[in-house]
C-alpha cells in the first residue's frame, strides 16, 4: 500500500504520519507530483490560514494536481476547506472539489452557554452517510479545532453542531475530508484512517 501525505506549507503534518504508523502504515510525505500521482492513497492534511496555503499550492500547480487525482484523497481540517468552493477567510477561491462554501463561526450564545471561536475539542458526529464512516461511528466524538466551517450542502457526509448544524466530513466521488483530526480522535479516529486505508 502506497499512501502519500502531501507536502505544503501547512502544519499538522507529522502528527497524521505517526497517526498511520500507530496503524502499521508508512506514508511519504512528499510535495512531488509524480509521487503524488502514483499513489494508492492520498492524504491533505493541514493548519493554517487559507490564502496564504492556496496562494502556495497555486504557485506549485498543486490545486489542479489534487483536483484531477482518481484514486481516495482525504482532506483534513485545513484539507477539506481548501477543497470547497470558496473560505470567507480572506475572500479565498478554493479548489472547488466540493460545491460548499466555507464560512467563519460567529461567537453565539446558547442556553446561556457562550460558544467561542474557535470550536475546540470533543464534538459528535451525526448523520454519517460516506464509505469513510462505518454505521458504528454514528454519534461518536471526535477533535476539532478550527474557526471556519464548510455549510451543508450536496456533498455532506456527517454533521456536527456547534452553533449551528455544518459539515463534518464531505464526501464527492474518491475525495473525502473531515473538518476534525481523526489523527488526533483516539480510538474512532484511528477506525477512521483505518477505513481510508481500507477503501
Amino acid at each position: 500500500m502506497n499512501v502519500v501525505i502531501v507536502k505544503y506549507n501547512a502544519g499538522n503534518i507529522q502528527s497524521v504520519e505517526f497517526a498511520l504508523k500507530r496503524l502499521g502504515v508508512n506514508a511519504t510525505i512528499t510535495g512531488d507530483a509524480e509521487l503524488i500521482k502514483k499513489a494508492d492513497k492520498v492524504i491533505f492534511p493541514g493548519v493554517g490560514e487559507a490564502s496564504t496555503t492556496m496562494k502556495y499550492l497555486v504557485d506549485n500547480k498543486l490545486d489542479v494536481l489534487i483536483k484531477n487525482l482518481k484514486q481516495p484523497v482525504l482532506g483534513i481540517c485545513l484539507g477539506l476547506q481548501l477543497m470547497c468552493q470558496h473560505s470567507e477567510e480572506n475572500d479565498t477561491l478554493c479548489m472547488n472539489i466540493f460545491p460548499e462554501k466555507v464560512m467563519r463561526f460567529i461567537p453565539s450564545k446558547i442556553n446561556g452557554n457562550v460558544l467561542k471561536v474557535p470550536h475546540m475539542g470533543w464534538n459528535k458526529i451525526t448523520n454519517t452517510t460516506s464509505a469513510l464512516l462505518d454505521t458504528s461511528l454514528e454519534g461518536e466524538y471526535v477533535y476539532f479545532v478550527h474557526s471556519y466551517y464548510a455549510e451543508k450542502g450536496p456533498d455532506t457526509a456527517a454533521i456536527t453542531d456547534y452553533s449551528l448544524p455544518f459539515s463534518s466530513v464531505l464526501n464527492r466521488n474518491n475525495f473525502y475530508a473531515t473538518q476534525f483530526h481523526p489523527e488526533k480522535s483516539g480510538v474512532v479516529g484511528a477506525r477512521i484512517l483505518k477505513n481510508f486505508i481500507e477503501l
